[in-house]
């Protein structure tokens, strides 16, 4: 019997698969671990790494996206910590279904926690917004809707061709993922008030979603102290344009938060910053945190990609594993170097390589 890495290791170690991915990949995902490194020495936690080659080059090399055993190698870690998927000799969705989506399924990360947090110094489109005004979390269900690949063709490549796909939503599925989401907006307190938006098409998708509304209707029964809240997907578009700061939490489905936390990343100030992860909250589950901002390959090798989002998204990593203090002084460093340090979030002008990016941070980790 395969024995995992946390059958082998020390509990209070935090065990961390890195697969550093295509692209600039490598580049972040080298910033991240640099600051992994030293708040370690200051949190005096310890963490150990195993790496693992996946991403485009692997693919090209074995003709495989994912070994045999890759899934059963990969579940015996509490953490993944992926950089980009994303190679121009491979064709698109090859390593986004083979590497990501199959990830995400095989090891049920049923939750993709994407925090819209704007940071001192960064700027957004928004006209007279600042950090005050942008700071929600959208919570998306990772494992159903339009993405289980559920359909077909019919004629394909005829005139007569018919082409469908199916959404698939369970109880379970809707339900761990609301639940999930209440209790986030419980730990994370808003001042302004604990609320929990659901968005979705209640009144054209009148089945999978109306087991969503009934579904949130009866688990917010349980949680008194959260105001449940709900919008339609497109006014829920129009109000995060609008009034930001309306939303604290936000739950929704697989494509409907694929799409509006794309539109968050932009309002926070672009993929360079925006980081998520997607979790299996449950006990022994292996979760994988990321920066959203893709490989960018014309960047890779020159020094100049953004590592904020790897950065931040070690902090997740943290948080996820318990280390909530070592968490919050990541995202206290990161917002001290945008705000002061940084002159721009686009790669090539922030006025520091990659690399010093990264040792900013590290330089403002230490006690202030």
């Amino acid at each position: 019997m395969h024995t995992t890495a946390k059958e082998t290791t020390d509990n209070n170690v935090i065990r961390i698969a890195v697969i550093r991915g295509d692209g600039t990949g490598p580049e972040v995902v080298a910033e991240g671990l640099k600051v992994l490194k030293a708040i370690s020495e200051l949190e005096h936690f310890s963490y150990e790494l195993s790496e693992f080659p996946f991403g485009g080059d692997h693919y090209l090399e074995t003709g495989q996206v994912l070994p045999e055993d890759a899934i059963e190698q990969l579940s015996g870690f509490d953490a993944i910590y992926l950089g980009a998927v994303g190679h121009p000799d491979v064709a698109p969705g090859v390593l986004e279904k083979g590497l990501l989506l199959e990830l995400r399924f095989q090891l049920d990360q049923y939750i993709n926690l994407r925090p819209v947090k704007l940071l001192p110094g960064v700027e957004t489109p928004l006209a007279g917004k600042g950090p005050d005004e942008i700071d929600f979390v959208v919570v998306r269900e990772n494992t159903e809707d339009l993405y289980c690949g559920v359909g077909g063709f019919l004629k394909k490549g005829t005139p007569d061709e018919v082409a469908s796909q199916t959404a698939l939503y369970s109880r379970k599925g809707c339900e761990r993922c609301i639940r999930w989401a209440f209790e986030y907006t419980q730990r994370r307190n808003n001042p302004k008030g604990k609320m929990l938006t659901l968005v979705a098409k209640t009144n054209v998708l009148t089945y999978g979603h109306d087991l969503w509304w009934r579904t949130f209707q009866e688990v917010a029964s349980d949680y008194p102290d959260v105001k449940a809240d709900y919008n339609h997907v497109d006014a829920c578009c129009m109000w995060m344009v609008k009034n930001p700061e309306y939303y604290d939490v936000i739950v929704t489905t697989n494509m409907f938060g694929d799409i509006i936390t794309d539109l968050g990343g932009i309002l926070q100030g672009g993929m360079g910053v925006a980081a998520g992860g997607n979790i299996n909250p449950d006990p022994g589950g292996t979760s994988m945190f990321e920066p959203m901002g893709g490989s960018a390959p014309k960047y890779t090798g020159k020094g100049v990609i953004n590592p904020i989002a790897a950065i931040n998204a070690v902090a997740m990593l943290l948080e996820q594993a318990g280390q909530t203090t070592a968490a919050r002084r990541i995202d206290a460093a990161v917002a001290r170097v945008t705000g002061e340090k940084m002159q721009s979030q686009s790669a090539g002008k922030m006025g520091y390589s990659t690399s010093e990016v990264g040792d900013l941070v590290v330089a403002e980790l230490a006690p202030h």
